[in-house]
């Protein structure tokens, strides 16, 4: 479950999908025909495919989430940095930054993270 891969189509269901959980699959249904054009069949394999990723969980036609979005998108944050700066946070920051710069507000927000971060 920790290497959960989506494509951009599966990501923007997913989204959905949190948005709207706990949600019933035909509501799904219309859900993704107004936003993706889809039949019902599609909507029906794109929920399968994401219940055998281990995202989320059809009981009896009502879909919910075995990992909330925050926690995919944390997970997947995560390894990003794992794979693309060999774990390290700090090149990441600086990689990041490098091409820009942070606003007052922006840099105030990543203090308070790392203030919270360092007192767990």
């Amino acid at each position: 479950m920790s290497d959960i891969q989506l494509g951009v189509i599966e990501s923007r269901f997913a989204d959905m999908i949190w948005a709207h959980e706990p949600v019933s699959s035909t509501e799904l249904v219309k859900l993704a025909e107004k936003e993706f054009g889809w039949k019902r069949t599609t909507t029906h394999t794109v929920i399968k495919r994401l219940c055998e990723k281990g995202l989320f969980v059809n009981n009896k036609g009502s879909v919910t989430s075995i990992l909330s979005r925050e926690q995919f998108y944390s997970r997947q944050s995560q390894k990003f940095v794992e794979d693309s700066f060999d774990g390290s946070l700090p090149a990441f920051i600086a990689a990041f930054t490098k091409g820009g710069s942070l606003s007052p507000e922006e840099a105030a927000a990543i203090r308070k993270m790392i203030d919270e971060a360092e007192d767990k």
